[in-house]
């Protein structure tokens, strides 16, 4: 049995292109992308499906918390059970509802305030 590799698809170059000769380096570069965007919808579902609290901590951490401070968000955000919506995302949110900056929105949720708000920011709001 032959290897995969040395294996050739069915048909000339020429005939495997006929669908695509009539189209203009305009439309191949826009076929392409609409392409690409299929193989990468999958990838973009599943991360926002599939998250961990460890996956959240690192999106803080590049955010500027510490890591004592993306611990105690990400433990909030998990007491509130947020975490599908990101921890990132509604630090984020929430400090462009309170008009404040994201770091000063973070940490007031560690001091516990605003987490009713919150939960409000994503009620309805499917993951």
């Amino acid at each position: 049995m032959a290897d995969k590799k040395d294996q050739k698809p069915a048909g000339s170059f020429e005939e495997r292109r006929k669908h695509l000769a009539h189209m203009s380096d305009e439309e191949l570069y826009n076929y392409f992308w609409e392409l690409a965007g299929k193989i990468v919808d999958p990838l973009v579902q599943a991360g926002k499906i599939y998250t961990t609290p460890a996956i959240e901590r690192s999106v803080l951490l590049r955010m500027g918390f510490s890591s004592l401070e993306a611990q105690a968000l990400v433990q909030g955000v998990l007491e509130h059970q947020l975490l599908p919506h990101g921890a990132g995302n509604l630090v984020w949110k929430l400090s462009e509802a309170l008009d404040l900056g994201i770091r000063e929105a973070g940490l007031e949720l560690i001091e516990g305030k605003h987490w009713d708000q919150a939960v409000k920011l994503f009620e309805g709001v499917t993951s």
